[in-house]
């Protein structure tokens, strides 16, 4: 991991600030060499028009929505880059991808894990989403791809907070906390944040270090607390889920965006999971409802493995394990963090509900603690 190049995918719906934010990281001395790969959506290009005099490090990609032409055309970007790199004609630390106010983040994040080339040489380091504070209320409850986007984040950024009262500001932030828990969120003066802020983001899940693994699925206290700008996301309130599929496993709903619903679940289990339990469930989760996880996020101990590992997957996709050899023995405790689509909140803590079953008729174990929240827009 640390060999090759991190990608930093930079997204949040039409207008929510994301060039000016890009401007400002360009234009800071502490960010780094970075290369940016920006889409030109449509005919007038505005994005590309707004980036300012970083032309030998800007890459146009040119035959419209990132998310629906991604494979080819940012497999072929990452290339031409990295023939620039070995070429010395181009020299960057990083690469930035930011996208249409419509895209997917998903297929980037396969195209990443799937493409050989390009996997050899770099990597997703993290998520960063962009939400207008002003009208980022009204774009979460007509659109879908904006509820996407901030769900399967890794830092939340809020812009254009001076437009907004302070009620209003909390009543978007509650959005926002039922909609990803997990992630940290800071506020952006005209595009300005704390150095450092949007990089380095995959260390929870690629490093191997059990305490970053920890911060990363939420368990211990935030680690951005005191950081200027930043603030940690408060524990999502459960609300009143949608009915929940028969046995626990739940049923895809047709895709409509002002319908659409963003449920997270939480679960923690105190002793190894068995290993045909936790295959079993994971060929379920990813066969039947790989579209509708948005993410996941696990810390999982498996009977007779020597470590625990941490396992991360953008809808259908996971990013190879990764072993926790520095985690203490004494502590077996397994968690597991879902993000989904188009799932009720029961439902999704239904499915979690499997990693207790016990192989030869034990049944499931009697300390199941599970903590779901459902995203419910406010009228």
């Amino acid at each position: 991991m640390a060999d090759r190049i991190p990608v930093t995918l930079l997204t949040g719906f039409l207008g929510a600030g994301k060039t000016t934010l890009l401007n400002r990281l360009l234009h800071d001395p502490s960010a780094g060499r970075i290369a940016v790969i920006v889409n030109e959506f449509g005919e007038a290009g505005l994005d590309h028009d707004l980036i300012e005099n970083v032309a030998e490090d800007v890459v146009l990609m040119e035959s419209g929505c990132i998310c629906c032409t991604i494979r080819n055309d940012l497999s072929r970007t990452l290339a031409e880059l990295h023939d620039r790199l070995d070429a010395e004609t181009l020299t960057f630390d990083r690469v930035v991808i930011e996208t249409t106010g419509l895209a997917d983040p998903g297929p980037i994040h396969h195209t990443l894990m799937l493409d050989a080339r390009i996997a050899r040489s770099f990597r997703l380091d993290g998520i960063v989403t962009a939400v207008d504070a002003a009208l980022g209320a009204s774009t979460l409850d007509r659109h879908a791809e904006a509820q996407a986007q901030v769900a399967m984040a890794d830092r939340i950024v809020l812009t254009k907070c001076d437009l907004v009262s302070p009620m209003d500001r909390a009543a978007l932030e509650r959005r926002l906390d039922a909609l990803n828990p997990q992630a940290a969120r800071l506020q952006a003066d005209r595009g300005a944040l704390p150095p450092g802020c949007l990089f380095d983001l995959s260390t929870g899940r690629s490093s191997g270090n059990g305490l970053a693994a920890l911060e990363w699925v939420g368990e211990v206290a935030d680690p951005l607390a005191g950081l200027s700008g930043f603030k940690a996301p408060s524990p999502a309130s459960p609300a009143s889920p949608a009915p929940a599929a028969l046995a626990g496993f739940p049923s895809t709903a047709p895709h409509h965006a002002r319908e659409n619903n963003i449920a997270t679940a939480s679960i923690t289990i105190d002793r190894p999971i068995p290993a045909p339990v936790f295959d079993f469930w994971m060929d379920m989760l990813l066969g039947t409802q790989g579209q509708s996880i948005l993410r996941l996020k696990a810390i999982v101990h498996i009977e007779d493995a020597p470590c625990p590992f941490v396992l991360h997957g953008v809808q259908h996709m996971l990013e190879a394990p990764v072993p926790l050899k520095d985690w203490p023995k004494d502590d077996q405790t397994s968690r597991v963090v879902l993000i989904a689509r188009d799932l009720s909140a029961e439902a999704l803590a239904g499915t979690l509900e499997l990693l207790r079953l016990r192989p030869g008729g034990t049944g499931r174990e009697p300390d199941l603690e599970v903590e779901v929240s459902q995203q419910v827009p406010e009228r």
